[in-house]
C-alpha cells in the first residue's frame, strides 16, 4: 500500500450511516463538497460549492437577533428577502454558533483524513459483518480528488470495501488518481446528447463520455441513471445510454433511479428556487418500458438501487 497523509484536508457536509443502497453491505457514505454540475434536480444542492454554506430553517427562528450581531460581513437582516445576502455571506458559521434555536446551519466541514477514519472506525465491525464498507459521495468526489485519493488509502488499509458515488466529470488525472483504489464505482451517466445534458445540468457530457471507458477500465463499474421527466424519461434515451455502457468495459448492471422531490426543501433553505416543482415525482413501475430495454440489451436492470 502506497503512503498515506493522514494529515490532509477536505471539505466534508455530512457522514451518513447504516446505508444499504451505495455499494455492497452496509456503508457508511462521506459526502464531499464540490461539483461541477448544477443538475436542476440535484438532492444535495449544498453540496455544490465547495465552500461552507448557509441553511435557514426559518420556521425555527425565534427572531432573537443573535446571528445578526456576529455577521461580520452584516449578510443578516430581516429586510433580507431569504434572512440572507447570499452575495455577502461567507460562510464562516459563526451565525450558526450563535444561533439557540437551530435555525442556522453551516454545511461545510474541513476534516483531515485522521478525523474521517476516526469517524469511520466507530462502524467497522458493521462493516467486517455485512461486507460492507465505504462510500464516497458528494457533491463529485473527483473535485478533492486528493483528499478522496487518501481517504480511499487509508480506508483500503483498514480492509475496508471502496465505493464512489461519480458523474466522471473530472480531469485524467483525478481519474488516475482516484479509481484505483475503489472496489465498485457507481458512475452516473444522465444522457448521451452533450446539448440536452448542458441544458439540464450546466455542463456538456464530453467529460463524462471520455472517462467513463478509462473508470471501468479500472474498477468494477456500476452505470446509475437518475430518471428525470421532460430529460431522458423515455425508452429511446434509455437505449441510447444502453449502448453506449456495451462499449465500456465489465457493465453486467445498470440501476434506473427514479426521480424523486427528496432534497426540493433544501432550495428553500438556501435561498433558491426549485426548478422542476411541475414535475411529479417517479414510482417504480413507471420505469418499467426502460427496464425492458436495458435488459434487451442484456444488463441487468436495477430499479432504484
Amino acid at each position: 500500500m502506497d503512503s498515506i497523509n493522514y494529515n490532509l484536508t477536505g471539505t466534508v457536509f455530512d457522514i451518513q450511516r447504516f446505508s444499504l443502497h451505495d455499494g455492497p453491505g452496509i456503508r457508511t457514505i462521506v459526502f464531499l463538497k464540490g461539483c461541477p454540475l448544477s443538475c436542476q434536480w440535484c438532492s444535495n444542492p449544498e453540496s455544490q460549492s465547495i465552500n461552507p454554506v448557509m441553511m435557514y430553517k426559518k420556521s425555527e427562528c425565534i427572531h432573537c437577533g443573535r446571528c445578526i450581531k456576529v455577521c461580520k460581513v452584516k449578510a443578516i437582516s430581516p429586510e433580507n428577502e431569504t434572512w440572507i445576502d447570499r452575495d455577502k455571506c461567507t460562510g464562516c458559521g459563526e451565525c450558526a454558533n450563535a444561533c439557540p434555536a437551530g435555525a442556522l446551519v453551516s454545511k461545510g466541514k474541513t476534516m483531515s483524513v485522521q478525523q474521517v477514519v476516526r469517524e469511520l472506525k466507530k462502524d467497522a465491525t458493521t462493516y467486517r459483518r455485512s461486507g460492507g464498507g465505504i462510500t464516497l459521495s458528494g457533491g463529485e468526489p473527483l473535485v478533492q480528488y486528493q483528499f478522496a485519493s487518501e481517504l480511499l488509502k487509508a480506508s483500503k488499509s483498514q480492509g475496508w470495501n471502496t465505493a464512489i458515488e461519480t458523474a466522471g466529470i473530472g480531469s485524467a488525472e483525478a481519474v488516475e488518481t482516484v479509481i484505483p483504489y475503489v472496489d465498485t464505482v457507481l458512475l452516473d451517466i444522465k444522457h448521451m446528447d452533450k446539448e440536452k445534458h448542458k441544458r439540464f445540468t450546466g455542463a456538456s457530457n464530453e467529460v463524462v463520455l471520455q472517462n467513463a471507458p478509462r473508470i471501468s477500465q479500472i474498477s468494477d463499474t456500476v452505470i446509475r441513471v437518475p430518471v428525470i421527466p421532460s430529460f431522458n424519461y423515455s425508452p429511446e434515451e434509455i437505449l441510447a445510454i444502453a449502448e453506449f455502457a456495451k462499449t465500456l468495459t465489465g457493465i453486467r448492471t445498470i440501476h434506473l433511479l427514479p426521480y424523486h422531490t427528496f432534497g426540493e426543501n433544501k432550495y428553500g433553505l438556501m435561498g433558491k428556487d426549485y426548478g422542476l416543482k411541475h414535475i411529479k415525482p417517479l414510482n417504480p413501475e413507471d420505469l418499467n418500458a426502460c427496464k425492458e430495454v436495458v435488459e434487451r440489451c442484456g444488463f441487468r436492470c436495477v430499479i432504484g438501487g
